[in-house]
């Protein structure tokens, strides 16, 4: 099997979509992960999903704010880090806080992901850039600064599923590695949610 090689299954969708917005994704097996790239990618190996139902368009802001008034709901990136999980953190790297894409000034070398991402205290999925910034006129862009474990939240509330590994590796990137034990880096991307048929 090809790196990104499909055998698809039941490519017609199984009824009409159980809620509005959502596409059929069909099944398949698929090469995952990568002997090429990270060590924890490999070995690459054939995985098969089932088919399933995703949502069209990635989760709002306003979609995501409307969980928060619910559920008084606080995400990672808006909690201070545990002590105990960063001992030898310094007392400042603790505070809530997020990574910010920061255009570089000039040429950097792009072999160092710290050249263009900066750590910003109080960076959260209301405040993009930090404090002094909102998603004010932003309701319907995707949500950012939230972590697996936020969009899982979400995820319970609206009564779907979150977009796990495997399913994300179909759908989006073959090549693309396993998710980590515990995921605490939050997603610049926006997120969107499954319903397994």
């Amino acid at each position: 099997m090809q790196q990104n090689q499909f055998l698809s299954s039941q490519v017609k969708p199984p009824g009409r979509p159980p809620a509005k917005g959502m596409v059929w994704i069909p099944g398949g097996t698929f090469l995952m992960g990568s002997d090429h790239h990270y060590a924890e990618e490999a070995p690459a190996h054939p995985v098969t999903v089932d088919g399933f139902w995703l949502d069209q368009y990635l989760i709002t802001n306003a979609q995501f704010q409307k969980f928060v008034k619910a559920t008084s709901y606080v995400t990672f990136a808006e909690r201070p880090a545990n002590r105990e999980d960063y001992p030898h953190a310094r007392p400042e790297m603790l505070q809530p806080s997020s990574c910010v894409f920061v255009k570089p000034d000039r040429p950097v070398d792009r072999s160092n992901h710290y050249n263009w991402w900066a750590y910003i205290p109080d960076a959260n999925w209301r405040h993009l850039e930090g404090l002094g910034s909102s998603i004010k006129g932003r309701d319907n862009h995707p949500v950012v600064h939230v972590t697996y474990e936020d969009a899982a939240a979400y995820a319970n509330w609206v009564g779907k599923a979150f977009l796990c590994a495997p399913s994300y590796c179909r759908r989006y990137r073959p090549p693309a590695r396993m998710a980590e034990p515990v995921d605490t880096s939050t997603c610049h991307l926006g997120f969107r949610l499954i319903i397994r048929s």
